[in-house]
């Protein structure tokens, strides 16, 4: 069995992906946030930083693109492979509006034509091993069995499915009917994404799809930063282990990133997925997201951790 960290724009950059590896482990693969190429073919700071070999030690990390350009896609694959990168993963599933205006990400899926002589350029000019993460359509499930049959022409090194269409965000059950055909059509591996996020989530997944042996955890993995470990080893989420990952995060944020405010945002955000996690955390999370100076936000904290209790 395979388990994969979904690239979540924003938050699951080489602090965190680090952070992750060295105090839980149990990921297999960590997908970088996706790099949008721009018309100078350089990287920006947070992509160079993002995807430098020394920020993702100890860890199979797999950078991914977000573009509709053959162009910008073989040239960044280019530029990602004088890294060391093997493998790069498409971007076909961001259900962003500013993305999706552009034709990029789930946008893409609108136009199955294009979708094909784009794929179809860049299998042909691109030495690496390209991955595909996907929606199943832009607006409708029908539109996945044209989009299988377009990835089932190319080398696709492994086909990752989000089970929504994009105007779903987020919203409504992933639709396993569309997930189950593609299992049974798919030419490639498949991987599921979407909504695992906890045990009973995975294991009721599993038992619905006990061919697919590859696994994506995305927003779960916020909720829970231990949740394939406790997979994998029937080891819960303690206390001391969520402390530690907390504080190396909070350490490692400060010495990347200028400027309280900036750290303080980045650690509101991990609360926000996390604070669930322990007792009666509700005036705890207030406090956090009401601290506008750091030794405030740590006293927040602290006060988290010495009067309440992991109950995930």
């Amino acid at each position: 069995m395979y388990f994969y960290m979904a690239p979540l724009e924003g938050i699951t950059g080489h602090v965190f992906r680090r952070t992750l590896c060295e105090c839980f482990g149990s990921v297999d693969r960590y997908f970088i946030p996706f790099i949008k190429p721009n018309q100078h073919g350089h990287l920006s700071s947070r992509e160079r930083q993002d995807v430098l070999p020394g920020n993702n030690p100890g860890m199979y990390a797999i950078p991914q693109i977000l573009t509709n350009s053959v162009e910008d896609f073989v040239r960044t694959a280019r530029k990602l492979r004088q890294y060391g990168y093997q493998e790069i993963n498409l971007n076909l599933g961001c259900p962003s509006g500013t993305v999706v205006a552009k034709q990029r990400g789930s946008g893409f899926l609108a136009f199955p034509e294009e979708l094909d002589r784009f794929l179809d350029g860049v299998f042909e000019q691109t030495d690496a091993e390209v991955s595909i993460k996907t929606r199943i359509g832009k607006d409708s499930p029908e539109e996945f069995g044209r989009l299988l049959e377009i990835y089932n022409q190319y080398p696709v090194k492994e086909l990752i499915i989000h089970p929504r269409v994009q105007k779903d965000m987020y919203r409504n059950h992933p639709n396993w009917e569309v997930f189950g055909e593609a299992c049974k059509n798919s030419r490639h591996p498949v991987c599921y994404n979407g909504d695992l996020f906890c045990a009973e989530a995975y294991q009721k997944a599993k038992e619905a799809f006990p061919e697919v042996d590859r696994w994506m955890f995305g927003r779960g993995l916020l909720m829970n930063p231990g949740l394939c470990r406790q997979i994998r080893q029937g080891v819960g989420l303690d206390k001391e282990t969520l402390r530690r990952f907390h504080d190396q995060l909070y350490r490692d944020y400060q010495e990347v990133m200028p400027g309280a405010r900036t750290i303080l945002f980045k650690m509101k955000e991990l609360w926000s997925f996390l604070a669930p996690a322990f007792t009666h955390y509700e005036k705890y999370a207030k406090r956090i997201k009401k601290a506008e100076k750091l030794p405030v936000y740590e006293a927040a904290v602290d006060a988290l951790f010495g009067e309440q209790q992991i109950c995930i």
